[in-house]
């Protein structure tokens, strides 16, 4: 009865929100948002304890500036996931504008498949479907919902410009046949890792159990690993969906050696882009 209530819920104000306006729908959003940060306390308290790890010499005032922002980001971005149905080719650029795409096309051309590096920042969910819209349809690692009605309509959202998910329990096998393929596979590399699937590598100078299976593809594949996110231009009024020219990976011939120092890598990239737009980033997640 739980997941049927919740999913009625979740489905209801896709739909209301997808109705909308786009500024009312980003204002529903935000205001959403903020009364989920004031039923779920626990949210916030763990972002808080992530921005003072983070930011060790920031204030209050800066923490409380940082969260509120963040929530408007992502009251943002579930109203752009309940648009994205009136999303298309012949619109998208009124949304959101590629930047730095011939950074893809050139790890898209090496012809070994690419890896979509990025992070729970900005738009996140819309910079995979626009970027479908954009003729560059992917695959996304997926981790199922508890709820199966819920998962699949948020799949199906996902879904509609042509990307397809890859759940975990399949994911080493599908995506190894993707990238042979040269396609391209988006991950989102900025969460918490159980000890046995990672190591820990430093995130904001504090060691952080991470996923060394981007860099075990990578290594395995010769994919390129291309940074990409999607975060709000106030000048513009619209998204910039950014692409960072693909890393150069670090070979030493040892393989263990190698696969610690591109986790590193990868983790330090994200770092740099987090700290760029501080406020986008989801800092709700239990990262340490």
């Amino acid at each position: 009865m739980k997941e049927w209530f919740a999913y009625a819920l979740v489905w209801t104000v896709l739909k209301v929100a997808g109705a909308l306006p786009r500024s009312w729908a980003r204002a529903m959003g935000a205001g959403l948002a903020r009364m989920l940060f004031t039923v779920t306390p626990k949210l916030r308290k763990t972002a808080e304890f992530n921005l003072r790890l983070a930011f060790p010499q920031g204030t209050d005032a800066q923490r409380k500036a940082t969260i509120r922002g963040m929530i408007r980001s992502l009251g943002w971005m579930a109203a752009e996931f309940a648009r994205m149905p009136r999303y298309a080719r012949e619109n998208i650029e009124n949304i959101i504008v590629l930047d730095g795409h011939e950074n893809f096309l050139e790890g898209w051309k090496r012809g070994k498949g690419v890896l979509f590096l990025t992070a729970h920042l900005g738009a996140w969910e819309l910079s995979s479907y626009a970027h479908a819209l954009y003729g560059y349809p992917l695959h996304y690692m997926a981790r199922p919902l508890d709820n199966a009605r819920l998962d699949a309509l948020v799949n199906h959202y996902r879904g509609r410009s042509g990307n397809a998910p890859i759940f975990k329990n399949e994911s080493a096998r599908v995506m190894l046949n993707i990238l042979k393929n040269d396609g391209t596979v988006g991950i989102l590399a900025d969460q918490n890792t159980m000890r046995g699937e990672g190591a820990f590598v430093d995130f904001f100078d504090v060691p952080a159990c991470t996923t060394t299976g981007i860099a075990r593809v990578a290594l395995h594949t010769g994919a390129a690993v291309v940074p990409g996110y999607a975060v709000w231009d106030e000048s513009l009024k619209k998204y910039r969906l950014r692409f960072e020219p693909p890393l150069e990976l670090i070979l030493t011939g040892d393989d263990e050696c190698d696969i610690m120092e591109n986790t590193r890598l990868f983790v330090k990239v994200i770092e740099v882009i987090v700290r760029m737009y501080v406020e986008e980033w989801f800092w709700g997640h239990a990262r340490w």
